[in-house]
């Protein structure tokens, strides 16, 4: 089983819970965050920042650095990764900076807490 893990527009949750669902993956858990890609920096001024510029360290700390996101956790089998992930990107991508990042990871259970069932029984069987 893998857990992927998405970072997306906040204006794009519904159409990804839609195309999550349409795809057969009804679980999943979101919550709000903050966040930014690399887009979102000068990279000249992050140079300097590190190599401990105060000039640059002021300049980076103007600014909006850090924009909503929501950030949302699915598990599910492994023959349903590339099923999930597709669904995500299709409802978010736009082709604009921003659009998101996916992250696919190892779990090693799954247990249900209301019948302590384990493993892929618990997750969604599509």
């Amino acid at each position: 089983m893998k857990e992927i893990m998405a970072v997306v527009r906040m204006n794009k949750i519904n159409e990804t819970k839609k195309a999550l669902i349409s795809a057969g993956i009804s679980s999943m858990t979101a919550f709000e965050c903050l966040g930014r890609g690399k887009g979102l920096v000068n990279m000249d001024l992050l140079k300097g920042a590190q190599e401990g510029h105060e000039e640059a360290i002021a300049q980076l700390g103007q600014g909006d650095l850090l924009r909503p996101k929501r950030a949302l956790f699915v598990v599910v089998p492994d023959k349903l990764v590339q099923k999930t992930v597709d669904a995500i990107i299709k409802a978010n991508q736009t082709g604009q900076p921003g659009d998101g990042k996916i992250w696919v990871q190892p779990t090693e259970n799954s247990i249900s807490v209301r019948t302590s069932e384990s493993g892929d029984g618990v997750l969604d069987k599509f």
